[in-house]
């Protein structure tokens, strides 16, 4: 009778078992919302490539090694909506879309502006419309109050950037006028640009707005805002451009994000709600 009771709880136990396998996989195929490419399906995951040195967007919490931030939030979340997980490579930003072109991983999401020049490497799907701005040390001592007003003196920016981009521009324009160009000092960290600033290196740092509004808010008694924001850009996950079926997974899930408020209280959480697209 003993091994017959036990034989019974066995079946038992396998037929629960195979009950919750069975409600697990009907679970997984509610949450993949959206049908991923048959390779981020097999592997279970995308792999993000990512500059993870850009609060509030990426950045390492102190004493954490796990990213944070509203595009690792953002990341996880289309994740979800294809039923797989999300992994977040550190890649340094000046090198992020050959990564990219080289499949270290998926996808960028990296606080990256969608420009003409960057679509004739890969493929965007929107998600922010961010401009660009100014930040100075407390108190403004340099008087900084544009672009213009950079004219002869030192600025910190991030290798490989838009912003850096943006700087070389206004230096032929400076230079057109017959004015002091920009000197321009790129580092490979955005929060290194930052230090630079606050140490005196530089006299001005320029990124994007929510950027310096996150240093700011972090460090009021050295940081401030000079100005008003320039030059309202596209943010988009970048993919390559012979990826289609993977960016319009993509696209699809950003735009149900959109739809069902998940983008909405993410931008909030960051205090990037300014930030948010149009309709989707």
């Amino acid at each position: 009778m003993r091994n017959s009771r036990v034989a019974t709880l066995s079946a038992a136990a396998a037929a629960g078992l195979l009950l919750a396998v069975l409600a697990g996989s009907a679970s997984a195929r509610t949450v993949a919302r959206v049908q991923p490419p048959s390779e981020i399906r097999s592997a279970g995951k995308i792999v993000y490539c990512s500059d993870i040195t850009y609060p509030p967007e990426e950045f390492y919490a102190k004493g954490s090694t796990h990213p944070a931030g509203s595009d690792v939030d953002i990341g996880k979340s289309v994740a979800r909506l294809m039923g797989v997980k999300a992994q977040f490579n550190n890649t340094g930003f000046d090198g992020i879309i050959p990564a990219l072109l080289g499949k270290k991983c998926n996808a960028i999401i990296s606080g990256m502006n969608d420009t003409p020049q960057r679509r004739k490497q890969v493929s965007f799907v929107d998600y922010l419309r961010v401009g660009q701005s100014l930040m100075v040390r407390k108190g403004n001592p340099e008087h900084i109050r544009d672009l213009a007003s950079l004219s002869g003196k030192s600025v910190a920016v991030e290798l490989g950037t838009t912003n850096a981009a943006f700087l070389v521009k206004e230096n032929k324009k400076l230079s057109g006028q017959g004015k002091a160009t920009i000197t321009i000092v790129t580092f490979p960290k955005d929060t290194d640009a930052a230090t630079a600033l606050k140490t005196g290196r530089v006299q001005a740092y320029f990124g994007d707005s929510p950027v310096v509004a996150w240093y700011i808010d972090q460090d009021r008694s050295s940081f401030a805002f000079a100005g008003q924001p320039i030059n309202p850009i596209p943010v988009g996950i970048a993919v390559r451009r012979n990826d289609p079926q993977f960016r319009t997974a993509v696209q699809k899930a950003v735009r149900i994000m959109y739809r069902n408020g998940a983008m909405k209280r993410i931008l909030a959480k960051w205090h990037m709600s300014a930030f948010a697209l149009g309709k989707k």
